[in-house]
């Protein structure tokens, strides 16, 4: 190869080494600007976030330095053309463009609209509405504030919410997921399809011309994961969680019970998506009967109103219902516990789900579930080689334990460790965990009378 040859080779492996740099320092600078776009174009939505929520504080301030206002209720609103009747007097006196006119037109509409308002005090009023209320809002039953003076309507108020309805929709699901809900995998799809589908996915029932189930009845002995089940999936979706405890819904006074049904269901149209669970539904939703007391009649009216409700609202909705039963696995105490014996919640709920007792390979699930964050012989913190080898001999001593039982067993094991002055527990731990729970459950079952308890809760 001759000098000039490798001179013009040289020139050139400089000359792509030049190109190379520019084209590397182009790419690099075009994703510089690519993150300066993300970031101008989040930074423009925290200004319009902070304009709204400057504008919104200003609104309350002025609120609370002007004079008290009157709370009023919507009866109705009337109808554009009975306020256009009040503005033809302004064309005598002011000459305007066609489209200029039919602007102030509009704007004027909404601050001469007529609504017919009942005040907290009794009488009702025909009142106006300033410019700022979104008029397409005004609706029969909508809660809005009056001026002290001329009446008029000056902001929308949040619908009233009962005390105990608002206490139901504080209930935090926790943490409770799928994952840590060991073998009731079918009950676990069956419940994904009811709940899960109809909310993210809607289209796929309209495609196929089906209708998704309103809710679900969740049935089986008590301790088998019911409860956690609801909350999982709620935890899932991140949706509003009502939890609902029947016995609490039961009030002496006639009507209020129903009351509280109608408050509930208002409360979860308007926070849609929502899921409401109602647990121990076997306070309100027993039998149907003829006779009884007045508190019996009760009963039955606050289930007539739930089963009302229930049938009030629409399949393709964002408002599910959980219903939690409960059926004692006692031969003396089955009579009446059964699913079918509820007249009226099969019927409006389509799916039932039964959540059994757990079966060899189920309990296997379960208790490592509940084993994994306890420290074992070896390696704190982890399990040792053989360990799941271990939990066969305790899954068969466990027959008839169901997921609140094996729970109890991995905290009797760690119990019998601090016992001993250990911070780990052994093999021979789980095994009389495992026997003490046994004599405890012969016990329950072989006792026929009603048992006078003590309950004890420390809160830490």
């Amino acid at each position: 190869m001759s000098s000039d040859q490798a001179q013009l080779r040289t020139q050139a492996l400089e000359t792509y080494r030049k190109v190379g740099w520019t084209l590397l320092s182009c790419f690099l600078k075009l994703k510089d600007h690519e993150r300066c776009a993300e970031s101008l174009k989040r930074l423009r939505f925290s200004l319009r976030s902070l304009e709204q929520d400057y504008e919104k504080s200003e609104e309350d301030i002025k609120a609370l330095q002007s004079v008290g206002q009157i709370i009023g209720e919507v009866l109705k609103a009337l109808d554009d053309e009975r306020c256009e009747k009040r503005l033809p007097f302004l064309l005598h006196y002011v000459d305007f463009p066609a489209g200029t006119w039919n602007l102030i037109q509009h704007n004027l509409c909404f601050i001469f609209a007529i609504v017919i308002v009942k005040a907290s005090s009794g009488p009702r009023y025909v009142v106006g509405c300033r410019a700022a209320v979104p008029k397409d809002k005004l609706k029969n039953g909508v809660r809005v504030s009056l001026d002290m003076t001329t009446l008029t309507i000056m902001r929308i108020l949040p619908r009233e919410v009962d005390p105990m309805v608002y206490n139901m929709s504080t209930e935090d699901p926790g943490s409770a997921s799928f994952a840590g809900i060991g073998g009731l995998s079918d009950q676990i799809r069956e419940l994904r399809e009811v709940i899960e589908l109809p909310l993210l996915n809607p289209e796929l029932f309209l495609r196929v011309g089906i209708k998704p189930p309103k809710g679900v009845l969740l049935y089986g002995p008590p301790g088998t994961g019911k409860t956690l089940l609801a909350k999982a999936v709620a935890n899932t979706l991140s949706t509003n969680f009502l939890k609902v405890v029947s016995s609490a819904i039961v009030d002496k006074y006639i009507g209020e019970s129903a009351r509280l049904i109608r408050e509930m269901f208002a409360y979860a149209k308007e926070h849609e998506p929502c899921i409401i669970f109602m647990d121990e539904i076997d306070a309100i939703g027993g039998r149907r009967f003829s006779e009884g007391t007045s508190a019996d009649r009760e009963i039955q009216r606050t289930l007539m109103e739930l089963l009302n409700q229930m049938d009030g609202f629409d399949y393709l909705g964002q408002t599910k219902i959980i219903i939690h039963l409960i059926y004692c696995s006692y031969p003396h105490r089955k009579q009446g516990h059964q699913p079918t014996r509820h007249t009226g919640l099969p019927g409006r709920l389509d799916r039932k789900i039964e959540i059994p007792l757990p079966n060899e390979v189920a309990r296997m699930e379960i208790l490592k579930i509940h084993a994994t964050p306890i420290q074992k012989q070896g390696e704190i913190g982890q399990y040792i080689q053989n360990c799941y080898s271990n939990y066969e001999s305790i899954v068969k001593l466990a027959e008839g334990f169901n997921g609140a039982d094996l729970r109890n067993v991995c905290t009797e094991a760690g119990m019998f460790a601090i016992r001993d002055d250990r911070d780990y527990i052994i093999q021979d731990d789980l095994n009389k965990a495992v026997r003490k729970i046994q004599e405890s459950k012969k016990h329950e079952t072989s006792t026929d009378g009603v048992w006078r308890c003590v309950i004890v809760i420390l809160f830490l």
